[in-house]
């Protein structure tokens, strides 16, 4: 695992790092071609040089986001933003369906919208796939 990211989830409580160590192992088994790095201060994967998935630590729990999630059509993703991205909020451990994360994840790397290259084109996002 990137190292930068084990520091990330080894400084949650324990209950927050215990969300972020499964959302981290998940992906990174799920996402194996990805880059995975701190970006924006949180652990992000990219798939040539696209971000596609990522976690934060909120006030109230951790936030799982998909860049292009708004696309993948899933109900228990929230749209969240103006462009493209959804989320799904966490709380507790037990509340992530690897199920569900590995179908998101599938499609966060089949479903993507351009946001490497949206300061470029001013705030317009193209599909990619």
């Amino acid at each position: 695992m990137n190292q930068e990211i084990q520091a990330y989830n080894d400084s949650q409580n324990a209950e927050d790092k215990k969300i972020c160590d499964i959302l981290s192992v998940e992906i990174n088994d799920f996402l194996q071609e990805a880059e995975s790095k701190i970006w924006h201060r949180h652990p992000v994967w990219f798939l040539d040089g696209n971000p596609v998935a990522g976690y934060s630590k909120l006030k109230d729990s951790v936030r799982l986001l998909f860049w292009s999630g708004q696309s993948f059509e899933e109900s228990g993703l929230q749209n969240e933003g103006s462009f493209k991205a959804a989320e799904a909020r966490y709380t507790s451990p037990d509340q992530i369906n690897i199920d569900d994360l590995k179908r998101w994840l599938d499609k966060a790397r089949n479903i993507q919208w351009d946001y490497k290259n949206i300061v470029k084109r001013k705030g317009l996002l193209i599909r990619l796939k």
